[in-house]
């Protein structure tokens, strides 16, 4: 063996950041295998490492027999006793083997062993390590490209940026930093597989952490958050600390901790809102910067109708319904935008529907209203119990207005279903004559000389 074989273990442990036992035990396992190869697998050999000498010690085990060997591993008494004087029949002796005797062949089989142990080693190092980092933010430097996912270096092993994890739109070139949140650790047979993401909604709490103290110390929350990548995104906080205003926390001065994080999301809009557990308040604060008049709840069906002006509509459900979509994920309660306009038309409907009882109108159609009667087919489908609470409104007063509610209802579905016909006809109309007066030929005019 090398005499310095105990100053090569120490430097291999250095550089590779593998246990000095874990380096030890490879290399008895390493001799172990070049003996077998050399005297054959059935033979009994164990390895020992001497820090002594520096050597790796093999002894090969017998067992002691009273007469002929019938194999390998059996030993003749009279034999075994010049080792151990004193062995009996069916003893097992061990005898040490010269390591000198196996040649190139073995030491070319104990190097690929200790090779491969010591990459097995280090795989299991890299899983260890960034097992425990899953759910943390890393940095890296893009690699290669591969089938639109990216490789990322990150020193000690190479993550994997799945095109599924990436934002849209959001490009990176060769050799360009970035910074990414381990999504999970993947034990795989050619080493450990680290998934980042870019996309998860987890990666915008964790950037918050980093630039604001506040998160990181647990005076301030994130309660909830949704996001759509690249496009927008809702945080909801919550202070521990009543001196503390949340919101302005994840802020900053002059919008310095925010525009980082926006920064960083290459503009990705962000609406900080303060979380709160009145679900009419949540709600109101998830919408922003939309205006609401009014919140109609039901907690057991965790749904709400949100009444906004006219002017305020589509901010409120934002482009492609993008705004409401967040502050449902938000809040965690289905929510159902209506305009002021449309909700007086449904009131006097109700009333239209509650006028089949005399004194009942408008007024009454409102309170069913509050109470989550937002339309006639709800009206129709409403409990008699509910309406009988209303003044002057009895049991068959309660079923005549059910009725008429059902036949309005009715009727408005049919006008909308002819409207629609009419103007699904107009447009076929419309697009046959453009393609007749495409299809006509152009004559030149004539002109007279």
């Amino acid at each position: 063996m090398d005499p310095n074989l105990i100053h090569i273990i120490d430097q291999v442990g250095k550089d590779k950041g593998i246990d000095r036992d874990v380096i030890i035990d490879t290399l008895e396992k390493a001799m172990v295998s070049a003996a077998k190869r050399k005297l054959g697998a059935e033979r009994e050999i164990e390895g020992k490492f001497n820090p002594e000498t520096g050597e790796v010690e093999l002894f090969e085990f017998k067992t002691v027999v009273d007469g002929d060997p019938e194999s390998d591993v059996e030993i003749r008494l009279e034999e075994a006793r010049g080792h151990d004087p004193e062995c009996e029949p069916d003893d097992q002796i061990g005898m040490k083997i010269d390591t000198a005797e196996f040649g190139r062949i073995a030491a070319q089989t104990a190097k690929q062993v200790i090779i491969q142990e010591v990459r097995g080693a280090e795989r299991q190092l890299v899983y260890d390590e960034y097992r425990d980092r899953k759910g943390e933010i890393v940095h890296g430097i893009v690699r290669r490209i591969e089938k639109g996912n990216l490789i990322v270096d990150l020193g000690r092993a190479e993550a994997i940026l799945p095109r599924k994890e990436q934002v849209p739109r959001e490009m990176f070139r060769i050799n360009e930093r970035i910074r990414a949140y381990v999504l999970d650790v993947l034990r795989e047979a050619k080493g450990p597989q680290i998934v980042l993401s870019r996309a998860a909604t987890e990666f915008l709490m964790k950037l918050f952490e980093q630039e604001v103290p506040e998160i990181y110390e647990g005076i301030v929350e994130i309660a909830a958050a949704a996001r759509e990548p690249g496009a927008r995104s809702k945080i909801a906080v919550v202070s521990r600390d009543h001196d503390v205003d949340p919101v302005g926390a994840c802020v900053g001065m002059r919008g310095s901790r925010v525009q980082a994080v926006v920064q960083e999301l290459r503009g990705e809009k962000i609406d900080i809102v303060p979380f709160s557990e009145d679900s009419v308040r949540y709600a109101c604060a998830a919408l922003a910067p939309a205006q609401v008049s009014r919140v109609m709840v039901d907690d057991e069906e965790r749904s709400m109708d949100v009444i906004v002006p006219d002017d305020q509509l589509s901010l409120a459900i934002g482009k492609k319904g993008q705004n409401v979509r967040l502050a449902v994920q938000l809040t965690r309660y289905r929510i159902d935008i209506k305009s002021e306009s449309y909700m007086r038309e449904v009131q006097e409907d109700m009333g239209e529907a509650l006028s089949v009882v005399e004194g009942a109108g408008e007024y009454e159609a409102k309170v069913l209203i509050d109470n989550g009667v937002a339309s006639l087919v709800e009206l129709a489908e409403a409990e008699v119990e509910l309406l009988v609470q209303l003044p002057g409104i009895d049991e068959a007063g309660a079923t005549a207005i059910k009725a008429r509610a059902e036949q309005l209802a009715a009727e408005k579905v049919a006008a909308a279903e002819v409207a629609a016909a009419a103007e699904a006809e107009a447009q076929a109309a419309a697009g046959d004559a453009g393609g007749a007066a495409l299809a006509a030929p152009v004559r030149p005019e004539r002109t007279e000389r």
